[in-house]
């Protein structure tokens, strides 16, 4: 396929030919190069009513350090997705500016960014750009016949999907309530677990079991919006301590052990708010022990041993009814508080689910498969995390879409550690509060600059997971060429789908990567959030059992194949 390139490159001044859209000429404002400017325009890849283009800017003057550069799409293409820059169009005008991490054009430097489109009729190359309202000039290379993308039938792939080899099943992705806060509303809920348009899909929630009965109430409505609205959504329910006077230290703070003469009546309370829920329209799918035994602040807390954990399971367990326990939601998964249980055959027996917490757990070596939990058939919920380091501690960042530290930390922290948690067999990941200002909605909190109940960018990241990837669905195998070695990917099949979830966490994009199904498929969707973009659709060719997406740098995007 022939490449079609513009090359701009002659050197210009003040006053010099500017883009053709410009009526009259400007004074060469600050910051633009002196000497002159080369812009390099390619288009990579071409299908039916879309393409793939790229951009160089080279400088050949002294460095420029923050640039605009401008052009006129007079075929009317329109620019969907970008990514390297911040893009906008306007009529046929097209503006891309620098962003953080893309930033300065050093002394016969370079930068360059990328973008998808659409066009209809023709798509041909724009022939003139303006850097920072300076033209740079030049000649054009057409290329006739136009490119165009279509995966060879039973080519080579990219990625290559193998459902024959199937690791976990899928519990699902979620996030807690406020544990001591107000209920979310029913608005906030269904934009949380709904399959809908600027709605997460989420199919876990985690909500606090209080200590007092008085307070069980609070979150009746939304646990019901929950499960009534969303797709199979879970219920986990969490205590974080037991009442006061049945404890070492008669407080619901600052740990504390319950008394092993309240173990029968710890189990009885459980299962009374087990079946005060039930009553009230909200089954709740799994009941914890205990929120972080191993951790005591001087809130809601309650510490426990792994063999007093052990103890209680196993002569307690059952007369918690209609949920399934799980042990023990340790600060970082710490095996010491669940391996007693899962080697005792009784206790072993009275637990569905084993839980614990990210915070340290990559770092003690324990972001790797359970082998004890699996070889007793016993599912790991990653059940909290929270992270908010890029806003300093506390500011007005999370209310921007478009800011480089909020989307830095989602993907190569957030987004990182679930692809992560799937390639360690893990059934769920869920996440901290779902509204919050640092969250998935925001919570409307002036302070830090974000919406009541509107989803925020690491929201629509995080449904890359949740909404596409549904309980039920198992993770099967998969292998990469070199030309996909940066993008770390993970594959599921259920509901006659196979979904692969795509983060690509490097600065180039990886144009024209051909995704293998088993077999030939229906249809192929592909959606792609990044810095510019929330949970967007883009272009995708099918051919058979393949189909060729573009996958942005920075970015985080699900293919789902319709088999």
């Amino acid at each position: 396929m022939r490449r079609r390139r513009v090359t701009n490159a002659a050197v210009v001044s003040a006053g010099a030919v500017l883009l053709a859209s410009a009526a009259v000429a400007v004074a060469m404002p600050a910051g633009a190069a002196a000497a002159g400017c080369s812009v390099t325009y390619s288009v990579s890849s071409q299908w039916q009513g879309g393409f793939g283009a790229n951009v160089a800017i080279t400088n050949l003057g002294d460095a420029v350090t923050s640039w605009t550069l401008t052009w006129n799409y007079n075929a009317g293409q329109t620019v969907t997705q970008a990514w390297n820059t911040t893009l906008t169009q306007s009529g046929t005008a097209v503006t891309a500016k620098n962003v953080s991490y893309n930033g300065a054009i050093p002394t016969n430097g370079t930068v360059s960014f990328g973008f998808n489109g659409s066009w209809t009729g023709s798509n041909p190359d724009p022939t003139t750009f303006a850097l920072n309202g300076v033209g740079c000039t030049g000649g054009t290379e057409p290329t006739d016949p136009p490119p165009t993308t279509t995966p060879p039938p039973n080519g080579p792939a990219d990625i290559t999907v193998n459902s024959a080899t199937r690791y976990q099943t899928v519990d699902g992705f979620g996030a807690a309530q406020s544990i001591w806060g107000s209920a979310w509303s029913t608005t906030d809920t269904q934009t949380l677990v709904g399959m809908g348009a600027n709605q997460l899909g989420l199919s876990i929630v985690r909500t606090g079991l209080s200590p007092e009965s008085s307070e069980w109430a609070t979150h009746v409505n939304s646990l019901k919006t929950a499960k009534s609205y969303g797709s199979n959504v879970k219920i986990l329910a969490s205590p974080w301590t037991a009442p006061a006077a049945w404890k070492t230290n008669n407080s619901r703070v600052n740990g504390g052990k319950l008394k092993t003469d309240y173990y029968d009546d710890y189990a009885n309370h459980l299962n009374s708010y087990v079946q005060y829920m039930r009553g009230q329209g909200v089954p709740i799918d799994v009941t914890s022990v205990q929120n972080e035994p191993d951790w005591h602040p001087d809130y809601d807390s309650m510490d426990w041993s792994g063999t007093e954990l052990r103890t209680f399971v196993r002569d307690q367990g059952t007369k918690v009814q209609n949920t399934k326990l799980m042990v023990a939601e340790a600060v970082n998964m710490n095996y010491n508080f669940t391996n007693p249980t899962l080697n005792d055959a009784t206790a072993r027996n009275n637990i569905g689910y084993i839980g614990g917490h990210l915070y340290g757990t990559e770092e003690s070596g324990r972001l790797r498969p359970y082998s004890l939990a699996e070889q007793h058939n016993k599912p790991v919920w990653m059940t909290e995390w929270n992270l908010h380091a890029a806003d300093g501690g506390g500011s007005n960042i999370w209310g921007n879409p478009a800011n480089a530290a909020v989307w830095n930390e989602t993907l190569d922290d957030i987004m990182r550690t679930v692809h992560k948690s799937m390639e360690a067999n893990w059934n769920a990941y869920i996440w901290w509060y779902g509204k919050r200002y640092y969250s998935f909605i925001g919570d409307g909190e002036s302070a830090f600059g974000t919406v009541a109940g509107a989803p925020l960018k690491r929201g629509y990241a995080f449904s890359q997971y949740a909404k596409y990837v549904r309980p039920g669905y198992q993770r099967v195998a998969l292998s990469k060429s070199s030309k996909a070695s940066p993008l770390e990917v993970t594959a599921y099949q259920g509901d006659g789908k196979i979904t692969l979830v795509i983060l690509n966490r490097s600065n180039s994009a990886v144009n024209n990567a051909v995704i293998q199904a088993p077999q030939n498929v229906s249809r192929a969707e592909h959606y792609l959030t990044s810095q510019n973009a929330n949970a967007a659709s883009q272009p995708t060719s099918v051919n058979g059992g393949q189909a060729t997406i573009n996958v942005g740098a920075r970015s985080i995007s699900t293919l789902v194949f319709t088999l």
